[in-house]
């Protein structure tokens, strides 16, 4: 089964928006490690920008607005995800407690839906 591991910490650690700072510099090759780690049990994964380049779309009633930055103001912000393949959630769990953070932070584990299998032969 497929789980996603999604990285949250406080996106302020990591120096501004081109995420120069000395943590991210530790960090990056802690990430490299741990995907050569992961081996054959990754299928995905990438971090993401700051929430400065992320845009929202939003529909309330049917109707769409666009707004610059994430859906809501939180400590913790959606840096990264690795997309993993393991046999149930407690090897889901197993793998998340081994993801590279830069100081506190939380991994949120979700397993994937399956795609229906009529809706996957027209990919």
């Amino acid at each position: 089964m497929q789980y996603m591991l999604l990285i949250y910490e406080n996106e302020e650690i990591f120096g501004g928006p081109d995420k120069t700072g000395p943590i991210m510099a530790d960090l990056g090759p802690r990430h490299f490690a741990f995907s050569h780690e992961l081996g054959e049990k990754m299928r995905a994964g990438a971090g993401l920008k700051g929430t400065e380049a992320a845009t929202t779309v939003r529909t309330t009633a049917g109707k769409q607005t666009i707004h610059d930055g994430p859906f809501a103001e939180t400590r913790e912000q959606l840096g990264g995800f690795y997309l993993v393949e393991a046999e149930d959630l407690d090897a889901a769990i197993a793998i998340a407690r081994k993801v590279p953070l830069g100081k506190d932070g939380a991994i949120e584990v979700r397993p994937v839906l399956p795609m229906p299998p009529d809706l996957a032969t027209k990919r």
